[in-house]
């Protein structure tokens, strides 16, 4: 997946440089509207840009309006200016989302996530007899629906919404806990993962032993 940061602070681009190489994302970074309008004429594979408001030589929303949206690029307003004004303008104008600095990598890579999933369609994954809906929160094998509960759909949808990554158990137990309320342990979590994998009779889900759970899409194999 190919990103473009639009971005002028040069602390900024290092550390997500750093954290999108580990994610597998590659971000490729311009510190101006200038810049940005020369890249974009000549590169078309940008499947999300992260867009600074504040640049040096223009104005962010203008370069989204007259530069980007015509292309379809989802877009991710990432700014300091938290004006309530500003953020209703950024979405109304066709943004994505809007972040404000100081901003969470974490969540900005989780948002990046489900964005690139919609725009992709991809909302219902196919794996190998297995489809999952993560809209509809709908299982299926040899297009028969399998019941899970709640919970399960949510662990599985969890993992699908982080395909090709490690989704680590302090993660699932922190959602465990938001989902029910519930303090849950190590073995806890064994237990659910080890019910999904029976019903589903497909091996789809990847134990990292010691760290986690993944799923991988296998046109990245």
């Amino acid at each position: 997946m190919n990103i473009l940061l639009v971005e002028d602070n040069p602390t900024i681009i290092k550390g997500l440089k750093y954290s999108f190489e580990k994610n597998n994302y590659n971000l490729i970074s311009k510190n101006s509207v200038k810049e940005t309008k020369q890249y974009l004429q000549r590169n078309s594979k940008i499947d999300l840009i992260i867009l600074d408001i504040t640049l040096p030589d223009g104005d962010g929303f203008e370069l989204f309006q007259n530069e980007i949206k015509k292309l379809n690029i989802p877009t991710i307003f990432l700014t300091a200016k938290d004006d309530e004004e500003d953020i209703v303008k950024g979405l109304n104008i066709g943004a994505e989302d809007y972040i404000t600095k100081p901003f969470s990598t974490r969540e900005l890579l989780a948002r990046i996530n489900k964005i690139l999933l919609r725009s992709n369609k991809n909302s219902v994954i196919t794996l190998k007899d297995i489809s999952f809906d993560m809209d509809k929160m709908l299982l299926k094998k040899d297009n028969k629906i399998i019941e899970l509960t709640p919970l399960e759909l949510k662990l599985l949808n969890l993992l699908f919404s982080n395909i090709n990554k490690v989704v680590s158990r302090n993660t699932i137990l922190d959602k465990i806990w938001e989902w029910t309320g519930n303090d849950v342990d190590d073995h806890t979590v064994t237990v659910y993962f080890k019910r999904i994998r029976e019903k589903l009779k497909t091996d789809i889900i990847i134990t990292i032993k010691g760290i986690g759970y993944r799923i991988d899409d296998e046109k990245q194999n």
